[in-house]
């Protein structure tokens, strides 16, 4: 029966957990989170929401403040969409690398997008955050190190997981980090809730930030002070800024990572892919590389054990890199041999 809403904020939250049937090796149960169940697509629709109200309940955002966030494009369009609900306005900054598609949904959404040198990665559109809110006293959420954000997901995401394994067995919880929000929230509450849980992280290959053992330089007020040496360009948009950002460290420094996996880029691809293609579930590539991690460990797991791995985003963010470099516009042979099968109007190759 469908349910009725008072604003499109009220349907973040609540997303599906769906079985694996096709990928998962025999004997034992995978399952996904789909966070593209989420009204704007990605698990950042509800950092967005967490943050924008707690800091209404603080005091801290004023009514018509301009809200600004440093982004890679899901929380950026999460806080467009939170902003156009609540009527703030919304600035935000971008570096250039990431998806032409990202830009255009959050200025669709009504938002400013100011868009940052590649060569100066994740730190340099943090610092011209700074400047702006220096400038102009805008409101930043801060999403790196707000702790509104993991307490957002320890309110809904873990009770969510929980509810779906009453009674049943959890064995493993799997996830990548981009803000350490989803690492940090929900692993607190599995830990005191489901001890007997194993927290597997993954990370890109090219950027084993945590896998490295290297701390982060900091300025004093907590932003990274410089990027993170162990951090190379990887697919991954969204997972591991060149730093670690601070809920991320917490979570580590806590201890509640269990296995640490490494994912290739060209492997997260092909298990985006796959996850299309054998089970119709349309993701992007931190999908397929927190999928890859949950393989690796289901490759291994005891019979019968319930693995549980976050996927964060739809693929309609990546359309424009090379998870689709692949994917033709226009008919290739066999579809144009398919044309032919029968008379009637036909295009040609083009």
């Amino acid at each position: 029966m469908a349910k009725r809403f008072e604003s499109i904020l009220g349907t973040v939250g609540n997303t599906p957990i769906v079985r694996i049937n096709r990928l998962a090796p025999k004997g034992v149960n995978l399952y996904v989170k789909m966070e593209a169940f989420n009204p704007l697509g990605s698990v950042k629709d509800r950092l967005a929401l967490a943050v924008i109200e707690a800091a209404e309940k603080s005091g801290e955002l004023k009514p018509g403040q301009t809200v600004i966030e440093a982004t890679s494009g899901n929380t950026g369009i999460g806080l467009a969409m939170v902003c156009a609900a609540k009527g703030y306005p919304c600035v935000l900054t971008m570096a250039e690398p990431f998806s032409v598609e990202r830009r255009k949904l959050m200025r669709f959404l009504g938002a400013k997008v100011v868009i940052t040198p590649a060569a100066e990665r994740a730190v340099g559109m943090l610092k011209k955050t700074q400047e702006l809110v220096d400038k102009h006293g805008w409101y930043w959420t801060r999403q790196f190190e707000n702790e509104a954000n993991p307490d957002y997901h320890s309110r809904t995401t873990a009770p969510e997981i929980l509810e779906a394994f009453k009674g049943e067995r959890l064995d493993y919880w799997v996830t990548g980090y981009g803000t350490g929000g989803t690492l940090k929230g929900v692993a607190r509450v599995l830990r005191k809730e489901r001890p007997e849980t194993k927290i597997v992280v993954c990370e890109p290959a090219d950027a084993a930030l945590l896998a490295s053992g290297i701390g982060q330089e900091r300025n004093p007020d907590g932003t990274p002070s410089k990027p993170h040496p162990s951090w190379k360009p990887h697919p991954m948009q969204g997972w591991t800024p060149d730093f670690i950002p601070k809920l991320t460290g917490d979570a580590a420094d806590m201890k509640y990572v269990d296995k640490l996996y490494s994912i290739p880029g060209p492997e997260a691809m092909r298990c985006s892919r796959e996850l299309a293609a054998k089970e119709g579930i349309f993701v992007g590539i931190t999908s397929g590389g927190t999928f890859a991690g949950a393989l690796k460990i289901a490759a291994e797991a005891e019979k019968g054990a319930n693995i549980v791995a976050m996927l964060p985003d739809t693929a309609e963010r990546y359309l424009s890199t090379p998870l689709f470099a692949d994917i033709p516009a226009d008919m290739n042979e066999a579809e144009l041999e398919i044309s032919r099968s029968t008379p009637g109007c036909q295009l040609a190759a083009t």
